[in-house]
């Protein structure tokens, strides 16, 4: 990941913040894009002064994303704030498997990361249980995406996407099966097939398998890192969002979260924990805190609506609601020594859908055991 120096790092940290919190107008072409799919992430892709960031479009954003003689740059009444790069569509999304089947239907670059649902259907999507952020069916519908990846396809737009656009990780995931293992075995060969053709760093997401056994047979594909997401640390906002996983129970992502530090190493397991969803702000922070302390980095990113979810009119949670959660808990990982840079990996590695490590990285965290961040600001009101 780009750092900017210490300089700017603050103020950067603030303006990505305000736009992931209000979006960005876009005046001009932004090629790269993610709508729909797994989890609770509509947007563009773009770098910002050299961090990659991911923002939601929004034609009423305060922010303008404009054309320059030499690139591109983010406006707000009328004045630059900042500059961007890396808009242009990825050159291999223009090629094909033999059989004919688009590669950008078989993965996307989200900025230097490929990404991809290697199975894009979920036994929670369609029913009582379908998680009310996520948007798996919706691209699949939509025809942007095929219902299941191969491990030979993936591997082949993996060496594609290192030799012609630079990917420099993998991050694949997949809706949750019926079976015991939730589907992470079949997410792990696809990981496994991908490191061994093109030598990127992966990281596989999926839910708690039933037998915690089956971890130790994802670590022992050879990926490099893990992605087990609870989304929510507040029980009675996850019994309403995601059903399901409220069923699995907090105490068992633990249980999982334990076995995967146990194997892959601290930092190298994650945890989606999703601000905006009306959770407890101080539940959350503690929990996080638990999270840390056994080695798991908890990827706090604010509510990203996407359209035609279950979610889509709840609004993107403010800059003053998440910056303070952002900086305590980026208190917490400085002081276990857990960075992106630990990560190796998948989301806790790329960033851009936060500003938790833009925080850490410009001395924005707030030192463990001295509260919570700026006074007052949990009574905005978005517990509900």
């Amino acid at each position: 990941m780009t750092v900017v120096d210490d300089r700017t790092s603050t103020q950067t940290a603030e303006l990505i913040m305000d736009l992931q919190a209000v979006g960005l107008r876009i005046e001009t072409e932004l090629e790269t894009g993610r709508k729909g799919g797994a989890g609770p992430s509509d947007s563009g892709f773009l770098w910002i002064d050299g961090v990659p960031v991911t923002v939601p479009p929004n034609p009423t954003s305060p922010y303008a994303l404009r054309a320059e003689d030499d690139g591109q740059g983010v406006y707000r009444d009328g004045v630059k704030v900042a500059s961007v790069s890396g808009t242009k569509r990825p050159r291999f999304y223009d090629l094909e498997t033999a059989d004919g089947v688009p590669y950008h239907k078989i993965a996307l670059l989200h900025l230097d990361s490929l990404a991809s649902t290697v199975v894009q259907a979920c036994n929670y999507w369609g029913n009582s249980d379908q998680c009310g952020f996520c948007g798996i069916g919706l691209s699949l519908a939509a025809g942007s995406t095929i219902a299941k990846k191969t491990p030979e396809m993936l591997a082949e737009v993996a060496v594609a996407a290192r030799d012609l656009d630079g990917a420099v990780d993998a991050t694949l995931t997949t809706g949750s099966s019926v079976a015991p293992d939730r589907g992470a075995l079949y997410v792990a060969r696809c990981g496994q097939a991908v490191k061994e053709a093109a030598g990127l760093p992966v990281e596989v997401q999926f839910e708690p398998p039933r037998d915690l056994d089956v971890i130790d047979q994802v670590h022992d594909m050879g990926v490099d890192s893990v992605g087990i997401h609870i989304e929510t640390f507040d029980p009675q906002v996850l019994a309403r969002v995601a059903p399901g996983k409220f069923r699995t129970g907090i105490d068992t992502y633990f249980r999982a979260w334990e076995r995967a530090v146990s194997l892959f190493g601290e930092g190298r397991v994650s945890t989606y924990v999703i601000l905006g969803m009306g959770e407890d702000p101080e539940l959350t922070v503690e929990m996080c805190r638990r999270a840390v302390d056994i080695g798991v980095y908890p990827f706090v990113v604010p509510l990203r609506p996407v359209a035609g979810s279950l979610m889509a009119d709840v609004p993107a949670p403010s800059r003053e609601y998440t910056e303070p959660i952002y900086r305590r808990v980026a208190g917490f990982l400085e002081a276990k020594g857990l960075g992106a840079d630990t990560a190796v990996a998948g989301c806790a590695r790329c960033q851009a859908c936060s500003s938790l490590n833009l925080v850490q990285q410009s001395g924005g965290a707030t030192p463990c055991g001295s509260g919570g961040g700026t006074p007052g600001v949990f009574q905005i009101g978005m517990r509900k």
